[in-house]
């Protein structure tokens, strides 16, 4: 599923004109970047989490060479699926 399918999804099941349905996804998925963006995480209820984690700075391999390399540290989003999202997909 893509984005515009989503646009479409909303669009037939909220009784919203196509605009309407685009700037509705794109808000909230705005508002879920902007709220990781500052390291706070996102819930949703009977759906899951989105967490900011921290990754230190660590030594890998280049799988070609065998060669160390650095790589620096960064943030990564994390999503633990909720219960009844679980449920939903295992049935």
């Amino acid at each position: 599923m893509t984005k515009v399918d989503i646009v479409n999804r909303v669009l037939e099941q909220a009784g919203l004109q196509k605009p309407e349905a685009e700037e509705a996804v794109e808000t909230i998925i705005a508002l879920v970047k902007d709220t990781l963006g500052k390291g706070e995480s996102v819930i949703l209820r009977r759906f899951g989490s989105f967490q900011v984690r921290e990754k230190k700075e660590r030594i890998g391999r280049n799988p070609k060479t065998g060669e160390e390399a650095s790589i620096s540290a960064r943030k990564v989003v994390r999503f633990k699926a909720g219960k009844y999202f679980k449920a939903a997909v295992n049935n």
